[in-house]
């Protein structure tokens, strides 16, 4: 199988060769940083990187809803805007449907056809895209205080994924996608079902159905402890989640036996990654028996830390080789 067969046919739950081996997230800068000085090759970008280790390969495209000359927010978690008003007078800031590079996906088109890499694309999703206008705490408030602001933003934000599909699909049709969400941290969602219900779950059903249109599978980025959301994704149409953080309680193998259907990747828990052999070929041995269902593709459960090494990677993609084989069987 070439890389986007063996992609495609993992998503699909159909027979695979071996897993996919990539990293899902890229690596940390510090990481990057360590292994220069460690003989990595300068200057290598993502999918450099992915070749020089001999990994597959998959492009991502952010295809966020704010332009470079959206106002930034004074420090971190910051408020951009603060009412109905706020959002007016920036509003010519968002929605950029003309930065879409057409060229690169013309591009990656012909590498994808080739079946030489996946590709795949994120968009900013409903509970993302008002946080990072509203700044992170008045943003669990607006929830509350103004409801319409909260629906005519997602409202916006669905119209604006579905312009943007349709012209990513008219070059080519991506494998998959993800809408960024990190709607979880450790203690599980940072919101009810209800407000799920209310704020969210129109506007996903408003752009699942067009992704679906064209194939392309739908996986929400929700970083934490996803058992619970698990079940609303299901009901809002998500097929799969990533990247089931192990330091948050995240058991793949438990989601796996609530939801048989749903997609995953991830899983495998970056903090034994310079623990040595046994550890990592422990980790490795937890996610093998999922991994043999089909529709989980294992990757680091997010970017490989700094602490590291380059020959502690050089490890890991030994053993991950030789796992990627072993769920085949």
């Amino acid at each position: 199988m070439n890389t986007r067969e063996r992609v495609k046919a993992v998503l699909d739950f159909k027979p695979f060769d071996r897993l996919p081996i990539f990293e899902w997230a890229g690596w940390w800068d510090k990481t990057i940083e360590r292994w220069r000085n460690e003989g990595l090759p300068a200057n290598l970008n993502s999918p450099d990187i992915h070749r020089y280790f001999n990994m597959d390969v998959h492009y991502q495209y952010w295809m966020g809803s704010r332009s470079p000359e959206c106002p930034r927010p004074v420090e971190h978690g910051a408020p951009i805007i603060r009412d109905m008003d706020d959002y007016l007078k920036i509003k010519e800031h968002l929605y950029p449907a003309h930065l879409l590079d057409i060229e690169k996906w013309e591009k990656w088109n012909a590498e994808q056809k080739r079946g030489d890499v996946a590709l795949w694309f994120t968009l900013d999703g409903f509970f993302w895209f008002p946080r990072t206008l509203m700044g992170i705490e008045p943003h669990l408030y607006m929830f509350y205080d103004d409801p319409e602001l909260m629906h005519a933003l997602n409202r916006d934000n669905a119209d604006y994924h579905i312009k943007i599909i349709d012209k990513v699909c008219s070059v080519c049709t991506p494998d998959f996608m993800t809408f960024a969400e990190d709607m979880s941290y450790n203690n599980g969602p940072m919101l009810s079902k209800e407000l799920f219900d209310e704020f969210m779950k129109p506007y996903y059903a408003k752009v699942i159905p067009r992704l679906r249109e064209h194939g392309i599978k739908v996986i929400v980025d929700s970083d934490g402890d996803v058992s619970v959301p698990a079940y609303w994704f299901e009901e809002a149409g998500l097929e799969g989640i990533l990247p089931l953080e192990r330091q948050a309680g995240v058991d793949v193998s438990e989601l796996r036996k609530n939801h048989p259907r749903q997609l995953y990747i991830g899983a495998y828990d970056k903090m034994v990654m310079n623990k040595g052999e046994h550890a990592m070929r422990t980790e490795f041995e937890r996610l093998l028996p999922t991994a043999r269902q089909g529709g989980f593709i294992i990757s680091c459960d997010h970017q490989t830390p700094p602490g590291v090494s380059l020959d502690d990677y050089k490890l890991y993609l030994r053993l991950f080789r030789e796992y990627a084989e072993k769920a085949a069987k």
